[in-house]
């Protein structure tokens, strides 16, 4: 798979700016059938970065109502990825 298949976007909060800034922990929207070390190697080859450690999440969408009826968003994956101390990704 391409590494742009696999890691579609970084997640930019307050939480993963904190985390990138202070222990270089990037968080990312990763495709759902993807493993760590697919992940890892995508965000290496995308970043040119130096990949520690990848840990990953199984989001589960949330349910809602609104007038037509009941609905859910889609699940999706969570990649929180360690980078090498002497390397950073800027994302904002």
């Amino acid at each position: 798979m391409h590494p742009t298949k696999i890691v579609k976007e970084p997640l930019v909060t307050e939480k993963s700016v904190w985390e990138g800034e202070r222990h270089n922990r990037y968080a990312f929207l990763v495709d759902k059938k993807a493993n760590k070390h697919q992940i890892g190697q995508a965000v290496a080859a995308l970043y040119k970065v130096r990949v520690r450690q990848v840990r990953t999440q199984m989001r589960k969408g949330t349910h809602f109502r609104n007038r037509f009826g009941a609905g859910r968003t889609s699940d999706w994956k969570k990649a929180v990825v360690e980078v090498h101390p002497e390397d950073r990704i800027d994302v904002i």
